[in-house]
């Protein structure tokens, strides 16, 4: 799963979050009690307002998750122990999405 980020926006309501990853808003707020990463801003009537870092932070779980299947105690430790690595892994493949995307959208102006 690969979600554009705006450069100009600064914050995301959970609902653009949720809308983005096809999930309900429930599950965003369970990751965000669940992960340490995240740490969305909450605004004076106490929304959450996620930052890009958090967002990215939030495909990170989606991916480990809901793509490969880790319990949330696994993608935990995963993330503890070798986060770095596995940010860096996943930001390539994310790349190599969006640019097979353009790529097939090229394909299909010829």
């Amino acid at each position: 799963m690969h979600i554009e980020l705006n450069p100009d926006k600064r914050y995301y309501s959970i609902g653009e979050v949720s809308k983005a990853f096809n999930v309900n808003t429930s599950l965003i707020r369970f990751w965000d009690k669940e992960f340490d990463i995240l740490k969305p801003k909450k605004n004076a009537k106490g929304n959450r307002m996620f930052t890009p870092e958090d967002v990215k932070n939030l495909q990170l779980i989606y991916h480990l998750v809901k793509e490969r299947g880790f319990t949330l105690e696994g993608a935990k430790t995963h993330l503890k122990e070798g986060q770095k690595k596995t940010l860096d892994k996943f930001e390539i493949i994310s790349k190599l999405e969006s640019v097979k995307t353009q790529l097939l959208n090229i394909k299909n102006t010829l």
